[in-house]
């Protein structure tokens, strides 16, 4: 695949000054009043927040170094990370990344090689990873970033809802079967919608969703030339079929929900499905955090043209290769990673909470197993099937499933998601977003035809 990253380079850089002119942080490896403090960029999600609550663990057993996580919502953590991380500005010792930058970031030099320190640490056990989530965080062979969770999509449902109906779902069910759901157990009066999906702008927010519904239906962002294929008629069936869904039977605000917001709802007894990562089952089996405990069943994602439509992602901890004190930020980075934190979660907060879909030997614990029973099995399923040659209908230039893994993306594919969201919203028709769109992606196509 051609690289062409010096006008990607130009515009981080130009996002990096403006994110330190906006804001600041303490420097990377700062000397703390009890030793060294490592500065950790993360997302705000619910697993994230578990390995901050147990942040007391790893420095009682590592005196002399001190954690300082910066937690950011996911959109935001994406841009302060990626200018922080291209510029090399040094301002995390580690950052949370994902097998969409990591390849890339790699192979500009960013990021230190992980493989010595993996290497080299007893017990680390990189074999344990599972191979499809190991093989996106590796560059020539190389390991760049380590796993903290893995994850495909999939459906959940309340199975009481579908009994009350009389409804039936399917273990693979196609789009349209889930939009004729949908609409029977829509129910604006008891405030129960028939799904939720998200809306919420973003590359990493709604488009990944959105994206595996376009493959599925045969679309695709561009053809083997380069050439942009949002106005195609494939893609704009599954425009309107997302669009046309989540504005008929999805939650209130769909134009400005993502992936917590969606959580919240189903976890809330407010939607009857939801599509969205596999990582959402640990959050619907929480007592802590659901009403929904045990009602659910987990299925496929669904299709229509191809046999899966499941995506691959891996939320992960990489070192920017200016990390001041590297063997610290490893220390911290495989305990986060490893199988004993693992059960430091299981013990501490429940087997639902543990990271899944990244060790194989998390699917072997006892208490893992029977806490999991209803998702753990669509989980692995879904992360050993995402691949394209089984969620795309024609080839295409780039690797991902859910993202074009280029890096021109980031602002790509956010572009698009604003017009998308826009058409949820009912600001403009799906043919506005679309043709606004292409427009977009021509002049990202055009640029690497240049250099075929």
């Amino acid at each position: 695949m051609p690289r062409r990253l010096g006008r990607s380079r130009i515009r981080l850089a130009l996002l990096a000054m403006v994110s330190l002119l906006l804001t600041s942080c303490a420097g990377a490896g700062a000397i703390g009043s009890g030793g060294r403090t490592l500065v950790i960029a993360i997302v705000s999600n619910p697993q994230m927040e578990d390995a901050v609550a147990l942040k007391s663990e790893f420095e009682k057993d590592n005196p002399g170094i001190k954690l300082k996580f910066v937690q950011l919502p996911e959109n935001q953590a994406r841009a302060k990370i990626t200018a922080s991380t291209a510029t090399q500005g040094g301002e995390f010792d580690v950052a949370m990344i994902s097998n969409y930058e990591t390849p890339q970031w790699a192979a500009n030099g960013w990021l230190e090689n992980l493989q010595p320190y993996i290497e080299k640490t007893p017990g680390y056990d990189a074999n344990d990873f599972i191979p499809s989530i190991r093989d996106s965080l590796s560059h020539q062979g190389s390991m760049y970033a380590v796993p903290f969770y893995g994850e495909s999509s999939f459906l959940t449902y309340r199975k009481d809802l579908f009994q009350q109906a009389g409804l039936t779902m399917p273990e693979h069910p196609t789009w349209q079967q889930i939009a004729d759901f949908a609409a029977k157990l829509d129910n604006p009066a008891t405030g129960v919608s028939g799904i939720c999906l998200r809306g919420k702008p973003g590359w990493g927010e709604s488009l990944a969703p959105f994206s595996t519904v376009a493959n599925t239906f045969g679309a695709r962002y561009f053809d083997e030339n380069w050439n942009a294929q949002i106005t195609s008629p494939e893609f704009k069936a599954a425009a309107n079929f997302y669009v046309n869904l989540v504005r008929e039977h999805g939650e209130v605000g769909a134009s400005s929900a993502g992936f917590s917001e969606c959580g919240t709802h189903y976890a809330q007894g407010q939607a009857a499905m939801w599509y969205d990562a596999t990582v959402m089952a640990g959050t619907n089996e929480d007592p802590a955090e659901s009403k929904v405990v045990g009602k659910n069943g987990y299925v496929a994602a669904p299709v229509e043209r191809t046999a899966e439509a499941g995506w691959l992602y891996t939320w992960s901890l990489a070192m920017p290769k200016v990390a001041k004190d590297k063997d610290a930020a490893w220390q911290f980075m495989s305990w986060m990673t490893s199988k004993q934190f693992v059960k430091q979660v299981g013990t501490t907060f429940g087997w639902n909470r543990v990271p899944p879909g990244v060790r194989r030997s998390t699917y072997e614990i006892p208490e893992y197993q029977q806490a999991a029973a209803a998702y753990a099995k669509p989980t692995l399923d879904g992360i050993d099937k995402a691949q394209q040659s089984n969620t795309m209908v024609n080839p295409v230039p780039y690797p991902g499933i859910q993202f074009v893994g280029i890096p021109e993306f980031q602002d790509l594919g956010t572009r698009i998601s604003q017009q998308l969201s826009a058409a949820i919203a009912g600001r403009i028709t799906v043919d506005e977003a679309l043709e606004q769109s292409q427009e977009y992606a021509e002049s990202v196509g055009e640029s690497y035809r240049e250099t075929r």
